[in-house]
């Protein structure tokens, strides 16, 4: 399973229906039919949950916190 943000509104294959900008697990055939139609986000420029933190910690969008 890969981890994804989706772009645009999806529906899976059992009729859930997930929104632009959620997050969701898809196995790689389906990763690949949805990057084919737009669906999913670039991932490069994407800080998600296993994404790198950047060096200005103004454009990271993860955890945050004052204490090391």
């Amino acid at each position: 399973m890969v981890h994804v943000k989706l772009a645009k509104a999806w529906t899976d294959g059992s009729g859930t229906t997930h929104s632009a900008g959620e997050s969701v697990d898809v196995d790689a055939a389906t990763l690949a039919d949805l990057q084919e139609k737009g669906i999913v986000s670039d991932a490069k420029n994407w800080a998600g949950p296993t994404g790198p933190k950047p060096s200005d910690p103004q454009n990271w969008a993860g955890p945050t916190s004052s204490q090391p």
